[in-house]
């Protein structure tokens, strides 16, 4: 007998339940972080419950106040559909700034609407970066799979740094490999060689949370 509640094939779904919240009900709340549309009409934003039917510049300003110390950089020269993910994950984990370099324009579709929440700023090629890098004090950590790697599971990370992520299938270029201070690999236990830059990112940047954030000790 076929269970109810399970359907028959090819019925059409329901309509997918709405995101976020409707109208404020009852007096509106005092304060300029609040956004008096979404306080009219509701927030169906993709933002965490604190921030709801807040200004998009109160948000920001607030996240300025408690941002972590790494950076995390991509190297765009062929267009890489990874870097939306990059940012998305990026504005998850708190990071300072996203760093483009290479290539201006990438396909912001991946990001979700997050670049709006995450600082972002573009360098014209590696020697411009290396340069803004050094000038701040901050030590340029490639994420690749080189001969000459450390795992990125024993690394001690310093608290201020940035993540540098090649491009997907190159990986990273020479002159970036030549200008990091290390380059770091994930541990790996299949049959490819690599695994997804964005995802590489992810792993990256939960290990420095894990380090800096959680104070979990390497090795």
């Amino acid at each position: 007998m076929t269970d109810p509640a399970a359907g028959t094939p090819g019925a059409q779904a329901g309509p997918a339940p709405e995101v976020g919240v409707g109208p404020w009900e009852g007096p509106w709340p005092e304060g300029e972080q609040w956004d008096p549309e979404l306080l009219a009409h509701g927030d169906r934003r993709n933002v965490v419950d604190a921030y709801r039917y807040w200004t998009m510049d109160a948000i920001v300003a607030d996240l300025d106040t408690r941002r972590h110390g790494f950076h995390v950089a991509v190297e765009n020269w062929q267009h890489d559909l990874n870097i939306g993910s990059v940012v998305r994950t990026a504005n998850a984990f708190l990071a300072q700034e996203v760093h483009i370099v290479g290539r201006r324009r990438w396909n912001r579709r991946g990001a979700m609407v997050t670049d709006r929440y995450q600082h972002l700023r573009h360098h014209a090629g590696v020697e411009e970066f290396v340069a803004w890098a050094r000038a701040e004090g901050l030590p340029v950590i490639g994420i690749d799979n080189f001969p000459d790697s450390r795992q990125l599971e024993t690394y001690d990370l310093p608290e201020r740094c940035v993540l540098v992520l090649g491009q997907e299938g190159p990986g990273l270029s020479p002159e970036m490999h030549a200008a990091a201070e290390v380059t770091l690999s994930i541990a790996q236990f299949g049959s490819t060689r690599s695994i997804n830059a964005s995802a590489a990112a992810a792993v990256a940047m939960h290990a420095w949370v894990r380090r800096h954030v959680f104070g979990q000790p390497v090795g």
